[in-house]
């Protein structure tokens, strides 16, 4: 047997290629090998949602090279499909398999199915990797109606891009209103006045329950009994964690890999990251997955860490971005019920700024196209900064000086 140590990491995202890097300039001198089922190297999802332009070629996470310059071994349209604990082995699909020292699952997640007749349709897609992204593309640039069940981000940033091109865009959203619980319902009210004055229908409270068509969807039959014609479905109503090979192998899961504040699972010789994996964060205070392309990176570069032998953990705030309209919508931390929203009154147009406080502490911050006044709220953020709720609501008072404060 070879006395080399390896480390695996089985999915090439953007935890998984993080955690790589991490783990050789964190002092790992053993092997490093990341297996992705997918043929291309790992690519930046985030523009697949906010464009879907320039898609003949994904945008790489790293560059080509970067894999060989740091001895990492890059194995593409391989499946893993057993983890091997007694003998510490990584079975293959195409009958080989690996010694492992250690395995990192970075496996991510996949689009949630609303399991309802019709739902084998042709046109009834979902967004989650390059290909899909190029079906959806290609639906764009065609005349008719477009349905989106869920009003995520991925929904709303579609919606956005289907106006642009002109196309007549439906959202059924089963809540009270779209991402109502990610910025909190006067938030959402401005997001969801957005796409209503940009020509976006928006069906809240309501569910889609069967599809009809030939051989494509046709119709959209909602629980109201509405029934809308449809030239195309995108299906956005959330995702479901890729923990097969977690649960096969024993590890305790929880719609998620659950992991220590280190990325370590129930089983020692497994650790998780990014999208897949469940840790008590210091923002909210209870155990969840924060699915997001900043999120999963740092989280991946910590676990790697963690792999070489270091203890880190991930204390950078939660951060997200979404693009519609040409507009940018930005978030640091996590927002909790009970927490003390503050506004700061716009600049001009659709801008705002908006603070949480929890115990007069800052624990997040929003803000559409105020990158630079926002950016500077993330380390009081991450001190759990004490701030006054009238400094936060005055436009003359430099958030920047709070920071030194």
């Amino acid at each position: 047997m070879n006395s080399t140590p390896h480390h695996v990491v089985i999915g090439g995202s953007a935890a998984g290629v993080a955690a790589a890097l991490s783990m050789r300039a964190s002092g790992f001198q053993g092997r490093i090998s990341i297996i992705d089922a997918g043929t291309d190297e790992p690519y930046e999802r985030p523009p697949l949602s906010k464009t879907f332009e320039d898609l003949t070629a994904p945008r790489p996470i790293i560059p080509a090279g970067t894999y060989a310059q740091h001895g990492i071994d890059l194995i593409l349209g391989t499946q893993v499909v057993k983890l091997d604990e007694q003998h510490h082995r990584v079975a293959l699909d195409t009958g080989d398999d690996l010694h492992a020292d250690a395995i990192l699952l970075t496996t991510g997640v996949s689009p949630r199915r609303l399991d309802i007749p019709g739902e084998h349709l042709g046109n009834i897609l979902t967004l989650r990797d390059i290909h899909d992204a190029r079906a959806m593309s290609q639906r764009l640039d065609t005349a008719g109606h477009l349905m989106i069940i869920g009003g995520g981000f991925i929904g709303l940033e579609a919606a956005a891009v289907a106006r642009r091109k002109g196309l007549d865009v439906t959202i059924v959203e089963a809540l009270p209103m779209p991402l109502a619980g990610v910025p909190g319902t006067q938030l959402a009210q401005n997001l969801q006045q957005m796409h209503t004055h940009e020509g976006v229908r928006i069906l809240n409270g309501r569910t889609a329950t069967r599809f009809h068509g030939g051989t494509e969807v046709e119709e959209v039959l909602l629980d109201n009994g509405t029934r809308f014609e449809a030239a195309t479905v995108l299906v956005g109503c959330g995702v479901i964690p890729n923990d097969r090979l977690a649960r096969d192998a024993g590890v305790h899961t929880d719609n998620s890999i659950v992991t220590d504040d280190h990325g370590r699972t129930s089983n020692r010789w497994i650790w998780a990251a990014g999208d897949v994996a469940s840790y008590v964060s210091p923002y909210t205070g209870r155990r969840q997955r924060i699915e997001h392309w900043d999120v999963a990176q740092r989280h991946g570069t910590a676990v790697g860490a963690n792999m070489a032998g270091l203890q880190v953990v991930n204390s950078d705030a939660p951060y997200f971005w979404s693009d519609q309209y040409g507009k940018r919508l930005q978030m640091y931390g996590r927002r909790s019920a009970g927490d003390q929203l503050v506004m700061r009154p716009a600049s001009s147009g659709e801008d705002f700024l908006a603070f949480w406080l929890r115990e007069g502490r800052l624990v997040a911050a929003a803000g559409l196209d105020r990158p630079r006044e926002l950016r500077a709220t993330k380390p009081l953020i991450e001190r759990h900064a004490v701030v006054s709720a009238v400094d936060l609501a005055d436009p003359a008072v430099p958030l920047r000086r709070l920071g030194k404060a």
